[in-house]
């Protein structure tokens, strides 16, 4: 019969589950308590043509995307990890790993946020708090010091 998997597809309007501004997961009960629920779901997000989506395969040729809404975006960056030689790496809410890239970030609605692959990857607060000692804010500026440089971050509407 071939290798082909049976795919079953839940749109967005009906999935039961969504993503809040804060990267936390909820259902028609509230916000998830269960962390490792939590996790299993951020680590399960996957992106095609059609939108974010939770995958997963149930190991006997079937598998299923779960289309769902986010109130920003899906992606987040959950913790800051800092190398020997001072590189800033990004751990998203999906587990993958991403050098800082100055250039990439941007402050909208007193957020800040960087980009991957086109898409918008919004700063939890623990992520922040991690960065504040690099982090310079004035009336006028945003800005964050990388190996003893400062690099300005744009405000975008």
């Amino acid at each position: 019969m071939g290798d082909k998997k049976r795919t079953h597809v839940v749109p967005k309007e009906d999935a039961v589950f969504w993503l809040d501004e804060n990267g936390r997961w909820h259902n028609v009960h509230g916000v998830f308590q269960h962390k490792k629920i939590a996790a299993y779901f951020h680590s399960a997000i996957r992106k095609d043509s059609m939108g974010y989506h939770l995958y997963q395969e149930d190991g006997e040729g079937a598998a299923e995307k779960v289309y769902f809404r986010y109130e920003d975006t899906a992606l987040f960056v959950f913790d800051i990890e800092t190398t020997a030689d001072d590189d800033i790496i990004l751990v998203l809410n999906t587990r993958k790993k991403l050098p800082l890239d100055p250039s990439a970030l941007f402050v909208k609605n007193d957020h800040l946020y960087t980009t991957h692959e086109g898409d918008a990857v919004k700063f939890t607060d623990r992520a922040l708090i991690k960065l504040a000692d690099r982090l310079e804010l004035t009336d006028t500026r945003y800005s964050i010091r990388i190996k003893e440089r400062d690099h300005d971050i744009p405000v975008r509407s």
